[in-house]
């Protein structure tokens, strides 16, 4: 008896470690805490709900303006995207800049959360939505539509 919940004991615990590695690969490094610690060095305050989600991390939080604002954060570069951010580029920049990395039947381009959204079909005709920069309009994440 003592056997099998030493066993599973040990099953247990292993499949908690390959689940935090899990959670870090999918993450790609950033932890919650973490995230939380660069929106606070940023200024923001009453930050919650803190969530992975479409390749980004999403919280709730109050900016130095006062004002409640969601944000996402960048898991390779910590970069932040406020929902209220202005772009730099326009529906048609984001069109080409998508046409010129190879997609095609660029369609549903919206700028949406602090990010530009759009759909359309990768090379080998997969549908995606990807979502892109908006300074610079560079793929932050692809996933299938």
């Amino acid at each position: 008896m003592r056997l099998i919940k030493t066993t599973a004991l040990l099953l247990a615990m292993t499949a908690a470690g390959a689940a935090s590695a899990a959670d870090a690969a999918k993450t790609k490094g950033l932890t919650e805490p973490q995230v939380r610690q660069l929106l606070t060095e940023q200024g923001y305050t009453k930050i919650d709900d803190i969530d992975f989600e479409d390749g980004m991390w999403e919280a709730d939080a109050t900016s130095a303006n006062g004002k409640r604002t969601d944000v996402r954060v960048d898991p390779a570069n910590g970069q932040v995207y406020a929902d209220a951010q202005v772009s730099n580029l326009s529906e048609n920049d984001v069109k080409a800049k998508l046409v010129a990395a190879g997609y095609s039947k660029v369609h549903d381009i919206d700028f949406d959360d602090g990010l530009w959204k759009a759909e359309a079909e990768r090379q080998d005709g997969k549908n995606v939505e990807i979502h892109l920069s908006p300074q610079d309009g560079s793929v932050l994440h692809v996933e299938n539509d």
